[in-house]
């Protein structure tokens, strides 16, 4: 069996579900289907959030309607007999008639928030369920809150998925396609919870490894992913494969297409993941897994919004337990570190959520000197096979950045990534001096669209 996670964008017009409904029953497998929200919902749904949480219920109100307005029209156009549209229109009403019922609920607390964000998911899987049916498709719904478990850290219990996922299969074995959420789960109360934005590829992922699928399909609206932004650069093309390790780096560092945690679960359980185009779904799109091409960089991200702080010992040399004490303050605000540079007496560090900063900054202060914190900083990073005998990458990567100011550089740390710290008014320079010494393009061409 094979999991198919499907985007906003995807799913976000009734011609498109159409189409999707083409693509996962054109083999005749089985397989699982992940649908985010209709695109711009999730972000309409917190847009009203925000009323609620302001007492503005006129404004909530009003927003609500026309949600609401929208998913009619988009039922006309999605089913083609009057039972399918009945249907159609009994789930928005339902689901729509929760959505109101928060307008009632005084205060509107983080309890209320994640369960109105939820509705997006809620309601596209409830219809585009109902559209297969309609169509004759053996379909059944599977949902998430039923098998879809995050611990008192927020991380996903997959022994739970495995467990209650695979009794749930196993009474439906007559069924060819499942539907189900992404993003959406339950948190050790029971209640509404989310695996943040970009959540649905985790989910996919998730399930993927809970029932050691056949292969992890991720389909979004560009055909796999680029070796470089092509937002800000022009010559930009899919890479054909990656390993899970450059994968993941490329997608904590900024590649939109992926959510960083996707491919941890896929990774433990060995199955592949792979991405693909719905606009052209004949295209190869790029394939994840435990190998790939032996090909020395294959792209480049950024990550932006970043905060350097630069920390020195006060004890001078030799000042052993100095990284521990500094690394226990970013723990206790639990606060990440993106990048870290260290010489005999200072430690340079990079987050990209500064909630705390004044408090973690204080407690530095308490044992080290500090300088005035980067703000605005963008990592750039350059992904591909850098193990110990290869020569000559790094040439590469400096000579590129040789007319762009450099704060901070890891290597090493990493058989797959080169990190930079850059401040970000440079990153559109830097990741086009990147891609034209980097990559040659005639050669690289032929290597990316040669017949696998």
């Amino acid at each position: 069996m094979q999991v198919w996670k499907f985007g906003g964008t995807s799913v976000g017009k009734p011609e498109r579900m159409h189409s999707i409904k083409n693509l996962i029953t054109e083999d005749g497998n089985r397989k699982i289907v992940v649908l985010s929200a209709l695109s711009g919902t999730t972000n309409a749904l917190i847009a009203i959030g925000e009323s609620l949480k302001s007492h503005n219920d006129a404004e909530a109100t009003q927003k609500i309607n026309e949600l609401y307005a929208h998913y009619e029209s988009f039922i006309k156009e999605l089913y083609s007999t009057e039972a399918g549209y009945a249907e159609g229109k009994a789930i928005i009403e339902k689901e729509f008639s929760f959505i109101r019922s928060l307008v009632n609920i005084k205060p509107f607390s983080v309890k209320q928030e994640k369960e109105i964000v939820a509705e997006g998911e809620l309601l596209s899987t409830q219809m585009f369920e109902a559209y297969l049916r309609e169509e004759g498709v053996n379909a059944a719904l599977l949902p998430a809150l039923d098998f879809m478990l995050i611990d008192a850290d927020n991380e996903p219990v997959l022994k739970f998925t495995e467990e209650k996922l695979g009794a749930i299969l196993g009474q439906l074995t007559n069924k060819q396609i499942f539907i189900t959420q992404g993003f959406i789960c339950r948190n050790p109360r029971g209640e509404v919870d989310n695996l943040k934005r970009g959540g649905s590829d985790y989910t996919a992922s998730l399930i993927g490894g809970a029932i050691v699928a056949e292969e992890v399909q991720i389909w979004t609206d560009i055909d796999g992913m680029h070796n470089n932004d092509p937002r800000i650069v022009k010559k930009t093309f899919p890479i054909r494969e990656l390993t899970f390790e450059e994968a993941a780096e490329l997608a904590y560092f900024g590649a939109k297409i992926l959510h960083p945690s996707t491919i941890t679960p896929a990774k433990m359980k060995g199955v592949p993941v792979r991405l693909k185009n719905t606009m052209e779904p004949a295209a190869y799109g790029t394939l994840i897994a435990d190998k790939t091409t032996d090909r020395e960089i294959k792209a480049i991200a950024a990550k932006d919004n970043l905060t350097a702080i630069y920390i020195h010992s006060t004890r001078m040399l030799n000042a052993y337990g100095f990284l521990r004490k500094v690394f226990e303050v970013f723990e206790k605000y639990k606060t990440p570190v993106d990048m870290i540079t260290t010489s005999e007496v200072s430690v340079s560090v990079t987050i990209d959520n500064d909630e705390h900063l004044d408090k973690i900054m204080a407690e530095l202060k308490q044992f080290a000197d500090l300088e005035e914190c980067d703000k605005d900083q963008t990592i750039v990073c350059i992904v591909g096979n850098f193990s110990a005998d290869k020569e000559g990458i790094a040439l590469k990567v400096l000579d590129a950045m040789k007319s762009i100011p450099i704060r901070m550089i890891s290597y090493g740390a990493s058989e797959h990534n080169i990190s930079l710290l850059i401040h970000g008014k440079h990153k559109a320079a830097a990741l086009n001096a990147l891609n034209e010494r980097c990559f040659l393009y005639e050669d690289t061409m032929k290597e990316i669209f040669s017949a696998p």
